[in-house]
């Protein structure tokens, strides 16, 4: 599959006018990363839907068209945005806790755990009765079967996965759910009049669009960011109790305000039902349903506020028997067979990754593709909205592309390489050095209004305009 037949699926599978994909340009092609999978497509037909969806909000405003380019090698760094963050000019950020990684388990199978917060460190030591040392808990799981510790750390509501090949994926339950699922969902949801995608004048596609971001980590931060470089008011809502991982913080909080609210508290519900109210875009990436229990299902924020669109991103769907499995972008390739095959092709004696976080990413880029398309629809036929997908769904469409025969022999891109994708800002964090918009729209650039900024540092209010 190339680029321009990716983003023509992705097109027309959200219903847009095909008379704008005439105005995109899509540079490159696979392998520009060490990866059988065809990421570098993935990433330019995301980033190319992200800049045509923003591009049309703005011409719904002023009627004028403009063209869009993506470059691969820019969109590939893009999707590398964490691992090449600089803070001062030091060195590369430290991005996991060294327990996560993969384990060789009783059953010469593999596992991988994911440890970077806290509470699932303490957990999953709980569970294999060990130290906090990685020889340690490689001893432990070798006293376990793979399936059962996967089994029972799930139950937990620990992060590991099993490595499962392709075929032991598909055979289970939940991968036959997704597969009866589309790639993403944009449903209406309530009626309302209908509202402009933007509002102001013609500088910025997003300008005046009020956008709750309630997520943590990569997929739906990098969703939020985005919005925030066309030009959207961003206001990133964290529970002050909730971990974070500081590089991610300050890589995906570049354009953003930051507030703190406690959802355990009728105040801090009540603050955010008042935002809500004011609000053009409801973006969440909590387990299914977590929200609902707190009073802020979308039905109930479409009631609260007519016309709202809400965005869900969750790791393996809203639908099957892990919809409330807790997962993580290496979770899901692991258990859905693509760490499977990534070693296989390379002929690893262990489990391998891709060569980027690219569900993460491109669910991230996704999830702000559908949020401004139901903006678009909200203009032209009013309605609140709820777009809704997940890590394996997107998971499932790059399996789909079809394979690079000695794609992972593709040389690595290091940071040198990529200078020229690299912006820098000046912020409470230090001299902030980070990848820039992929996408060019050559009328209405994109780009970060504002630096990145500690959790907190913000009123939990919309500012004037």
């Amino acid at each position: 599959m190339t680029p321009l037949l990716a983003l023509d699926h992705l097109w027309t599978a959200a219903g847009c006018d095909a008379a704008a994909l005439d105005a995109v340009s899509l540079i490159g092609s696979d392998p520009g990363l060490p990866s059988v999978y065809r990421v570098g497509t993935l990433a330019t037909a995301t980033l190319g839907a992200v800049g045509l969806a923003a591009a049309e909000c703005l011409r719904l405003r002023t009627g004028c068209r403009q063209r869009v380019e993506v470059d691969m090698r820019r969109a590939l760094a893009a999707f590398r945005s964490e691992r090449y963050l600089r803070v001062n000019d030091g060195p590369p950020p430290a991005l996991r806790d060294p327990v996560m990684g993969f384990y060789a388990t009783r059953d010469d199978r593999w596992i991988q755990l994911h440890t970077n917060f806290p509470h699932h460190l303490a957990g999953v030591l709980k569970v294999l009765g060990c130290a906090n040392d990685r020889a340690a808990v490689a001893e432990a799981i070798r006293g376990w079967d793979g399936a059962s510790l996967d089994q029972t750390l799930a139950e937990a509501g620990l992060c590991a996965a099993l490595i499962r090949s392709p075929r032991e994926w598909a055979a289970l339950d939940q991968a036959k759910a997704i597969a009866n699922l589309p790639l993403f969902e944009i449903t209406r949801i309530g009626d309302a009049p209908p509202e402009p995608a933007g509002r102001g004048g013609a500088d910025r596609p997003l300008a005046g669009t009020r956008v709750l971001d309630l997520s943590r980590i990569i997929a739906g931060p990098v969703a939020g960011r985005t919005l925030a470089q066309h030009g959207a008011q961003v206001l990133l809502i964290n529970g002050p109790h909730l971990p974070n991982i500081a590089p991610l913080v300050i890589d995906t909080g570049r354009g953003k305000r930051s507030a703190t609210l406690d959802l355990r508290d009728e105040r801090g519900r009540e603050q955010l039902r008042s935002l809500v109210q004011d609000a053009d875009v409801f973006l969440q990436a909590y387990r299914p349903g977590a929200l609902a229990t707190r009073g802020f299902a979308p039905e109930a924020l479409a009631e609260l506020r007519p016309g709202i669109v809400c965005v869900s991103v969750s790791a393996y769907g809203h639908a099957g028997p892990w919809a409330q499995r807790r997962g993580f972008d290496s979770l899901v390739q692991s258990a859905s067979g693509i760490a499977w095959t990534e070693s296989r092709a390379a002929r690893s004696d262990e489990p391998k990754h891709l060569p980027c976080q690219a569900l993460d990413h491109a669910t991230g880029y996704l999830a702000a593709f559908g949020a401004m398309v139901a903006l678009a629809r909200r203009a032209t036929e009013g309605g609140s909205w709820h777009v809704r997908l997940s890590l394996a769904q997107t998971g499932r469409w790059l399996q789909s592309m079809g394979q690079i025969e000695d794609g992972w022999r593709a040389p690595d891109v290091g940071i040198d390489a990529v200078q020229d994708c690299l912006e820098t800002v000046d912020s409470p964090f230090g001299r902030v050095r980070g990848t820039s918009a992929a996408e060019r729209l050559l009328e209405t650039p994109a780009f970060y209004g504002r630096p990145p900024v500690p959790i907190g540092t913000d009123e939990a209010r919309w500012e004037n305009g």
